[in-house]
């Protein structure tokens, strides 16, 4: 805790310091600008905050306060900044709820997964559904209106039936926002070595396009491959991911896009407590897998993130950050899957079509 709020302490000036040098250096801004005119990054304002990954509401009400005093001296927020924080069901009470709350937190996002008890022990959760429904109960009573809810699909024992019951289930209890994922196995995890009996693809297609049918009669609308919001409640946090703006990551293992560069913190924990953030002005030797983006990854990357959202790349916002169409770099890929019926090209506008959208890494993988 204590290692976290140093970065926090020393990132603002490590931030304002890396974008001085880069510009002294010569060293273009994000996507290629010149940066000749861009406010000092000391007087930037910060239009969201994610605290997640890991388990953060286990953190006291003093922990709390601690992170988000270091986050508030540190930082200068938008009078609207979106301060989303994950927390898991059974992991919530009165007085972190209230410290959440004090601290500025104005929106929840709660891990699920599943109404079955059953699915929830093959998933090794801690929780189980009347858990979460005495969470839901807290969140809504200490005055959270903008909560969204994690679900999964595909998972082993997992039928068709089953996901749609958690669909309507978790709409009905009318939260501003859901998350639905299908089930990744991750390589070299305990879970992937088990033998699960999972749905087949034919399955899990349908499940997919049961999730968009369902969560629409319930007035949630997709805009993103697996997120759907009420009007004016998608989350713009995740909204920056996907348009490619600029983020910090502060933490153990964090990610950053950060001056065209794309670069991570260390995952040895050691390293991190014992890093001597008052001195080392820019921790480079934390940062891992460090990135520079050239002009054309930079263009690679703005639409394979776009087109995940359903409303799809903005041809407008590509030429201003590049100075090129779409069409004009991309023409025999963006030709090739609209005749095949998976992309669909306005004058504004490149969005995957529903089937597009069920081989998007397919077509995404064309333009890297």
């Amino acid at each position: 805790m204590e290692a976290l709020c140093r970065e926090i302490a020393a990132a603002r000036n490590m931030a304002a310091d890396r974008a001085a040098e880069g510009r002294a250096a010569g060293n273009p801004s994000p996507a290629g600008k010149t940066g000749e005119n861009r406010t000092e990054e000391r007087d930037r304002k910060v239009s969201s905050v994610f605290l997640g990954g890991g388990t953060p509401s286990l953190l006291t009400p003093r922990q709390i306060d601690r992170v988000f005093d270091a986050l508030y001296q540190s930082f200068s927020l938008t009078p609207d900044a979106e301060i989303t924080m994950e927390a898991n069901p059974g992991t919530l009470d009165e007085e972190r709820l209230r410290a959440m709350k004090e601290a500025g937190v104005n929106r929840l996002s709660l891990g699920l997964q599943s109404t079955e008890d059953t699915l929830l022990r093959i998933l090794g959760r801690i929780h189980t559904w009347r858990d979460f429904r005495e969470s839901w109960d807290l969140v809504r009573k200490h005055g959270f209106d903008n909560v969204n809810i994690d679900l999964m699909f595909a998972l082993p024992e997992q039928t068709r039936e089953i996901w749609q019951n958690t669909l309507r289930t978790a709409a009905a209890m009318s939260p501003e926002h859901l998350s639905c994922y299908s089930l990744i196995l991750e390589e070299g995890t305990p879970f992937a070595a088990q033998e699960l009996r999972l749905p087949d693809e034919e399955t899990e297609y349908e499940m997919y396009e049961d999730t968009s049918e369902i969560l629409s009669a319930y007035g949630y609308r997709q805009y993103e491959i697996s997120n759907y919001a009420r009007e004016g409640r998608a989350c713009r946090h995740n909204i920056g991911y996907w348009i490619r703006r600029e983020y910090l990551g502060l933490g153990l293992g964090a990610s950053s896009l950060w001056e065209n560069e794309r670069f991570s913190n260390t995952r040895d924990l050691k390293q991190y407590l014992e890093w001597d953030w008052e001195h080392d002005r820019y921790a480079d030797t934390l940062r891992e897998e460090r990135i520079p983006l050239s002009r054309e990854e930079a263009m690679a990357e703005f639409m394979i993130l776009g087109l995940r959202m359903t409303e799809g790349v903005s041809c407008r916002a590509f030429l201003e950050e590049f100075g090129r169409t779409p069409e004009s770099l991309y023409a025999e890929i963006l030709e090739k899957y609209r005749k095949l019926g998976l992309l669909v090209c306005s004058k504004d506008r490149i969005a995957l079509t529903r089937p597009g959208i069920h081989v998007s890494n397919r077509i995404m993988a064309e333009f890297l």
